[in-house]
């Protein structure tokens, strides 16, 4: 067999490398559109100097904050009146880095909030739900504001939650039979009735053999001894329905002994059925018996008094489906929750696909319509818009935040600062630009470089309640003021 000789081989690579930079030398960096496909090469620059990671320090950013103590707080020092989810007390931040972004509408909406929220603390009952992406899924960043804020104004439970939960959570545990079937207004199967509630999902279980002959479904749930302590604990349940057509009754055990009988109301209105405790029920099984099936929008967990903080985790979502539920449905539910603040977190999801500003114009006045939509079902209750994290794309061997990201966090701003919303700016927060790799190497963040990690979800959590806390001292100080 002839040889090839090593100058011959040397004479070839050169020669293909430079045929490669032919095309690396004219062809724009944004590549070119060729058969309905885009040609990019690498830049002739890169050729020659590879492109570096950059290493942004937040060490800073890690170390100014402590989360360890979340469990922990300075106990309620005044005469327990008896009641379950009093609050403990303790200082709440008098500044903030990252503050809260208000406008004089906005500021006047969360002062007449934080008032309904200092009530809470003396013994009324209000609701807080967190709408977001899947930033917020398995109660990621949501349990942790729950815990700070309950810790501060009172309030037990994980909140309202899912007639079927499908993701993995940390503050409670579900399990239903397998003749449940879930439907979302975010995702599909959907239900032509959009009749899902405040939680924008819904729970049917199948009914099977003859159509006099009632099929059994049930749901199960027990607190999670992985939940923050104030979620482990819960006095009141709830089981909301709606579209209840035929007879069904409901038996309920707690530990597998019947503790309660009833019958659901048969008339197709939205209704819940209550239970309460003189303590934390360990287990408790729904069993539904029926011929055709209500629609199971939730059930609550939650104490005497205080704040209920609720997680509406939606996944793939970009907000536009805030509005997708029957609108008197969630306008009911929201006034039997006494739903007094929105934090909506969203924005993730489209940062990917935009392509130019134009596309973030059209996305955020979009957004803007979904507000509209809250504020007019549920006029007293304040806003507050999360902007998106960083995230980043592998670009040219390196990861490095997405082109318009910046640009989508400043026009969300602005967006809320014309529509009375409170703003909270996560990605300055973060470390800005280029911050989400540093925060992927101290494991922080997942390997996708999108999703907090617990860890990072605390962290970032914890300058949010900060931000919140700092707005709150504020008002005080001022309201004390004017008296």
């Amino acid at each position: 067999m002839q040889q090839i000789r090593p100058y011959k081989v040397l004479l070839f690579l050169v020669v293909v490398l430079s045929l490669l930079c032919i095309p690396s030398a004219f062809i724009p960096a944004k590549g070119v559109q060729w058969l309905g496909v885009n040609w990019r090469f690498l830049p002739l620059e890169r050729v020659w100097v590879a492109k570096k990671q950059v290493k942004k320090n937040i060490d800073k950013i890690v170390t100014a904050v402590d989360t360890s103590n979340i469990n922990e707080g300075v106990k309620h020092q005044g005469k327990s009146s008896g009641q379950t989810g009093l609050p403990e007390g303790g200082l709440l931040a008098s500044a903030s880095e990252n503050p809260l972004q208000l406008s004089s509408s906005a500021a006047a909406k969360l002062g007449r909030f934080f008032a309904v929220l200092q009530g809470a603390a003396e013994g009324q009952k209000i609701s807080i739900f967190h709408y977001g992406d899947s930033q917020i899924e398995g109660d990621r960043m949501t349990g942790y504001i729950r815990q700070r804020i309950q810790q501060q104004f009172g309030g037990i439970g994980p909140g309202l939650i899912p007639a079927y939960n499908v993701y993995n959570t940390q503050s409670f545990r579900q399990k239903v039979s397998p003749n449940f079937k879930r439907y979302t207004a975010f995702w599909p199967p959907k239900m032509s009735s959009r009749r899902y509630g405040a939680l924008l999902s819904a729970a049917t279980f199948d009914v099977s053999g003859a159509s006099d002959t009632p099929t059994e479904a049930w749901v199960e749930i027990s607190p999670s001894p992985s939940a923050f302590s104030r979620a482990r604990n819960y006095s009141h349940v709830k089981c909301y329905y709606n579209s209840c057509y035929k007879p069904c009754a409901v038996k309920v055990y707690e530990n597998d002994k019947l503790i309660h009988e009833d019958s659901l109301m048969a008339d197709g209105g939205s209704h819940a059925l209550p239970l309460s405790f003189d303590h934390t029920p360990n287990k408790l099984r729904f069993v539904f018996s029926s011929t055709k099936s209500p629609v199971f929008t939730g059930f609550s967990l939650d104490g005497d008094i205080g704040v209920q903080v609720n997680n509406v985790a939606m996944r793939g979502s970009s907000g536009h489906d805030l509005s997708s539920s029957d609108a008197g449905v969630f306008a009911q539910m929201h006034r039997e929750a006494n739903t007094k603040l929105f934090i909506l977190q969203f924005g993730g999801n489209s940062v990917h696909a935009f392509r130019d500003s134009s596309s973030v114009r059209n996305y955020i006045g979009a957004l803007k319509n979904r507000i509209h939509y809250i504020q007019k079902l549920v006029p007293d209750a304040a806003i507050i818009f999360i902007g998106p994290s960083d995230m980043s794309r592998l670009q040219d061997g390196v990861f490095e935040t997405y082109p318009l990201l910046p640009y989508t966090v400043d026009r969300l701003q602005k967006m809320c600062a014309e529509n009375g919303v409170a703003f909270w700016n996560l990605y300055a927060a973060m470390g800005g630009r280029n911050s989400m790799p540093a925060w992927v190497a101290q494991g922080l963040a997942g390997k996708d470089y999108v999703h907090f990690s617990p860890r990072g979800a605390s962290i970032a959590s914890q300058y949010f309640f900060e931000a919140f806390g700092a707005a709150y001292t504020e008002w005080e100080a001022k309201k004390g003021g004017d008296e």
